[in-house]
């Protein structure tokens, strides 16, 4: 069950945040869609597809269950639901996402932290540079080094 926590949590809880647009909502339905994996596994068919893709959906059909459920409290007006056509390319970013975020735990350190600032907390190569006190060239240079291995794995 921690595999499954570990490899599924980020992809269950990016959909249901992106139906919901609360952080704590997305939460609650992100524990719900795992527990009831571990508590019915038998509701996973693996003939009908993979298992991200049945999680993300759930995640989704649960996140408008939420949705309607607090109807009565507040109106649906500004809420945008993501579309099925969609939902499979959200799947598939978000299990490159994985990949990609694996490929990079196995990189130096020194990549691994610039690349973990540049793209996954949106800082600049002048932000990077001055907050780690390291040449802005030396900053870019990391930064190129950890896409071109990146690249080089994903490719393979």
């Amino acid at each position: 069950m921690a595999e499954i926590f570990d490899r599924y949590s980020r992809l269950v809880y990016a959909i249901a945040l992106r139906v919901l647009k609360e952080p704590a909502l997305a939460e609650d339905v992100m524990q719900e869609v795992l527990l009831q994996i571990w508590r019915s596994p038998g509701g996973f068919v693996a003939q009908r597809g993979s298992l991200g893709s049945w999680l993300a959906v759930v995640a989704r059909n649960r996140s408008i269950d939420v949705l309607r459920r607090r109807a009565h409290q507040e109106p649906l007006e500004g809420v945008t639901v993501a579309e099925p056509r969609s939902m499979s390319r959200s799947v598939e970013d978000g299990l490159l996402m994985e990949q990609i975020r694996s490929v990079v735990t196995q990189l130096p350190a020194e990549q691994q932290s610039s690349l973990q600032m540049a793209y996954f907390d949106g800082l600049s190569h002048t932000e990077i540079a001055e907050r780690t006190g390291i040449p802005l060239g030396t900053v870019k240079t990391r930064i190129r080094a950890g896409l071109m291995a990146v690249r080089k794995v994903l490719e393979a």
